[in-house]
Formats: structure tokens, C-alpha cells, sequence
């Protein structure tokens, strides 16, 4: 017996089994992988400081906002964040991805060198 009479024959069968069909079709789709897109990773430097001893505030105003100062003038900076807590400080720097990490890391060491 072909598909085709039994679809004539039981249309209510074939039209379920249609149904099942692309149902199981739907969620074998969501699981495929997908390896066609590259592999990015955001360029992001982290700098840090300690000042054992020293109070949030003073750390913010003394070394956080200095070093923010110098290193916002980097090109390709797509965001900058920072923290101060007593006796420490970081700055977390992301770049755009089309700037290339080490480039990024070398304007980053001259900057806080300057500092």
C-alpha cells in the first residue's frame, strides 16, 4: 500500500502524522549547533592596585579616578568600569572588537606607566 492511498483512505492519519512530522522537525531544529559563527572574545584589561590601609574614598579619589583620567583616552574603548574598596582598586577596560587584545594591553601598560 503507498503513502498515497492510505492518505486518500485515512486523511485524519495523514494529517496527524503531517502534524507529528513538523512538530519533531521544530524541536530537532532547536537542537542543532551551530559552528559557523566566530569565535569572539571581547579584548578586556583589568588593572589593579592595592593601598593596604586606605579607605574607599581615598582610594577613589587619589588613584581610581587618576588612572581612569589617563586611560580614557585609549582608542577603541567601549566601556570602562571600576571599583574601590578599602585598599584595593580595579578598573575593568573593554574594547571594541575589532581592536586586537595585545595592541590593546601595550596602550594600557603605557598609560598606568605614565601614571
Amino acid at each position: 500500500m503507498l503513502l498515497s492511498d492510505i492518505s486518500i483512505k485515512r486523511p485524519v492519519f495523514s494529517t496527524v502524522l503531517a502534524a507529528m512530522m513538523a512538530i519533531f522537525g521544530i524541536f530537532a531544529a532547536n537542537e542543532l549547533s551551530i559552528r559557523e559563527y566566530p569565535d569572539i572574545t571581547p579584548a578586556k584589561v583589568s588593572v589593579s592596585t592595592d593601598y593596604p590601609g586606605a579607605a574607599a574614598d581615598i582610594i577613589e579619589n587619589r588613584i581610581t579616578q587618576i588612572i581612569e583620567g589617563e586611560l580614557s583616552g585609549i582608542e577603541g574603548v567601549k566601556s570602562m568600569r571600576s571599583s574601590s574598596i578599602d585598599g584595593r582598586s580595579s578598573i575593568n577596560i573593554a574594547f571594541e572588537n575589532s581592536r586586537d587584545i595585545d595592541q590593546a594591553a601595550n596602550d594600557v601598560r603605557e598609560r598606568v606607566a605614565r601614571v
